[in-house]
């Protein structure tokens, strides 16, 4: 389980910048100990139509879904290394944000084979 789910503009990554981010990321948040490096899920959605604050600025988005009941400062932390992470490969993104968000361990259901 956790999940991190990157959204970009087009003009913001080409196809090999978006493997890449997706890989940092992954190492990102597998560093903080917050999570297990095992159960960590990563994927990207690119638009090619978008505004930013009425513009067509470049953005990268990410978003994390992690079961409830990590700390305020787990969370923190997290959101941190992931943002220091993107601006670093993303340094003339205009638009960088993080979003922790919880999930309900009793209604998250899923299957594996």
């Amino acid at each position: 389980m956790p999940h991190l789910v990157i959204e970009y503009s087009s003009d913001a990554l080409d196809g090999a910048g978006v493997v890449r981010l997706m890989e940092r990321l992954f190492q990102a948040a597998s560093q903080t100990g917050v999570m297990k490096p095992e159960d960590i899920k990563v994927r990207a959605r690119g638009y090619d139509d978008f505004l930013v604050a009425g513009r067509k600025d470049s953005f990268v988005h990410l978003s994390v879904y992690l079961l409830a009941g990590r700390t305020s400062e787990q969370k923190v932390k997290l959101s941190e290394q992931l943002r220091a992470t993107m601006a670093e490969l993303c340094p003339d993104v205009v638009s960088l944000s993080v979003d922790i968000r919880d999930m309900d361990p009793v209604a998250y259901k899923k299957r594996l084979k």
